[in-house]
């Protein structure tokens, strides 16, 4: 059995903590660090700007560790569940939903700070070189998250862009996983935790389905885009809801990207089991 943590963020850094190739931004100052941890989170964070997602405007997110945030409250949620019409909880977005173990010193770190992006300000969640559970660094994922501030557009207003640099592994162990692939691959996309009304949610293709978001996979995330920059996803934010280009890369599910407008929301927190059964937010 795994216990969940509730981590406190870090004493703010003077330096930037993310890899030097690929989408992944390297300018963003480091305002705190995730302790190294399993299953942890922070407490509120504040970007510096409103985000309007799906009708409620928030000040503050957190940042779990297993590669999203939440609105509402902090949660360590490790299996990764279908972020689309079967999703239960409240909103979530998630760049690269699975079970991260940072516990290794050898291993990466969960960062987050302010910076400027795409011309705008902006707030960044930076995956930087972690490995998975239990303690594993044999294989290492590179991913970002960055909110940008869109108040020049419409109060509230906001941009989201998810970024990949190195995807090696897809789940942990405590998900079916072995050696990292298999079981309950992850997950990427955001919902608005409202009921699954169609229009609130979306999951990038390939997400749940194994042998498919690694560099080498069949729908490898350095390579999809839906803005013709591999490896990056953008969704614009506006008076609420979310604009969903279709994929440029990859292959896409029709169901899923058909879906153009959508809107966002925030996560549950739970206690987790290992080796029983993949648990969902309350």
């Amino acid at each position: 059995m795994k216990i969940r943590h509730v981590c406190a963020a870090l004493g703010a850094l003077a330096m930037p903590a993310v890899a030097s190739a690929g989408t992944v931004d390297t300018s963003f100052t480091t305002d705190g660090t995730v302790a190294r941890c399993d299953d942890c989170y922070t407490s509120a964070i504040s970007p510096g700007f409103s985000l309007n997602f799906f009708g409620n405007t928030y000040s503050s997110f957190y940042v779990s560790n297993n590669g999203y945030i939440t609105f509402q409250y902090g949660t360590g949620g490790y299996t990764p569940y279908g972020l689309g019409s079967g999703y239960s909880g409240q909103p979530i977005i998630a760049p690269f939903f699975a079970d991260v173990d940072t516990r290794p010193s050898n291993g990466g770190t969960v960062t987050y700070g302010s910076g400027t992006y795409a011309g705008q300000n902006a707030y960044a969640v930076t995956w930087n070189s972690v490995g998975y559970y239990p303690e594993q660094t044999d294989k290492l994922n590179t991913f970002q998250l960055v909110l940008t501030d869109r108040s020049d557009v419409g109060t509230g207003d906001f941009d989201i862009y998810f970024n990949y640099d190195q995807t090696q592994w897809e789940t942990g162990s405590a998900s079916g996983g072995s050696g990292g692939f298999g079981g309950t691959p992850a997950a990427a996309g955001f919902n608005a935790g409202t009921g699954n009304a169609s229009g609130t949610y979306y999951q990038i293709p390939g997400s749940l389905t194994t042998g498919s978001f690694e560099d080498n996979g069949t729908n490898p995330l350095i390579g999809q885009t839906n803005d013709n920059v591999p490896g990056q996803y953008l969704f614009q934010v506006r008076a609420g809801q979310v604009i969903v280009p279709p994929p440029t890369g990859g292959v896409p599910e029709p169901a899923t990207w058909a879906m153009m407008i959508l809107g966002f929301g925030a996560v549950g927190g739970i206690m987790r089991r290992r080796r029983t059964t993949t648990l969902r937010f309350a």
